[in-house]
């Protein structure tokens, strides 16, 4: 967490231009360099950046410089649970579609079915996740009007399916690739072929022996993936006008609000930590031979 903010913190304050440079009205001078002194940002750097690692540790993570009556805390609190949601939702349809596309590839190796999922692997992994909400957006909404184009209305609102596949597709195609080359090194293993020899059909040996062992190095692609969808969502709640931390992850960018850019990096960071730790402790429930002490 020392690294992420300390790279955060110079890579914010490099960035070219100030929080004020593109305010509505002009501001006089004498008004910017009061509200400079108001944020100690006439300090030396290294002086900004011990105030700031001090006011976090506490759990103070200041004002924001564009919403000047909003905490940055308060502004996580409103906008970070639609991100978790929307994510959540995209995670769902990547473990629905992904294992099932994953599982038919690796148990109909190089037939037509294997080669189809192949190509949906590959699709998916070439189109970044902007590129699809616009392609979902032009086909379903604007030409099918199946859809609404964009919005917000909670998890069991269909303004949710668009963000949530144009999120979720690549993951899925992911999972696919990764279970698909790992359900296949299981299933040459030699206690399959006993299962087998014992009379036990291909979907019991699949389903009840080669699919757990072969989800254990899916857990490690999942944390990661989960800590990206939740994280990485910036342009597709944008496209889509979805009230979450990543569309306004964006509007503090272009407004040079360096206290929510700061905080999102450190929350952003959490995340990832955590998806990791939790990682390494679903091994245990996936693997008997893993024990932790």
């Amino acid at each position: 967490m020392a690294v992420v903010y300390t790279v955060a913190f110079f890579l914010v304050h490099a960035t070219p231009g100030g929080p004020w440079d593109n305010a509505e009205k002009p501001l006089a001078p004498q008004v910017i360099e009061n509200i400079r002194l108001k944020f100690h940002l006439n300090e030396p750097l290294w002086h900004q950046y011990l105030l700031y690692l001090r006011d976090a540790a506490h759990g103070s993570l200041g004002p924001s410089y564009v919403n000047t009556s909003r905490d940055v805390a308060e502004i996580i609190a409103d906008f970070f649970p639609v991100s978790i949601q929307l994510g959540a939702v995209a995670m769902l349809f990547a473990i629905v579609v992904g294992i099932p596309l994953g599982t038919l590839a690796a148990v109909y190796r190089n037939s037509p079915v294997d080669y189809v999922a192949m190509g949906i692997v590959v699709l998916g992994i070439s189109i970044p996740n902007y590129v699809m909400a616009t392609i979902l957006i032009t086909v379903v909404a604007v030409l099918l009007h199946w859809l609404p184009t964009g919005g917000w209305g909670g998890v069991l609102d269909p303004r949710v399916i668009i963000p949530a596949v144009a999120i979720g597709f690549r993951p899925a195609t992911t999972l696919a690739r990764y279970l698909r080359t790992s359900l296949l090194e299981v299933l040459g293993q030699d206690y399959i072929r006993t299962a087998r020899a014992k009379g036990l059909s291909g979907r019991g040996v699949v389903l009840r022996h080669a699919l757990r062992n072969a989800l254990v190095p899916i857990a490690t692609v999942s944390g990661i993936l989960v800590a990206d969808v939740v994280t990485g969502s910036f342009f597709v709640e944008t496209i889509t006008r979805v009230p979450g931390i990543g569309r306004y992850f964006v509007t503090a960018t272009t407004g040079r609000d360096y206290p929510v850019l700061l905080a999102l990096a450190l929350l952003f960071g959490v995340v990832i930590i955590t998806m990791n730790i939790l990682v390494d402790l679903t091994y245990a429930a996936l693997d008997p031979q893993v024990r932790y002490g």
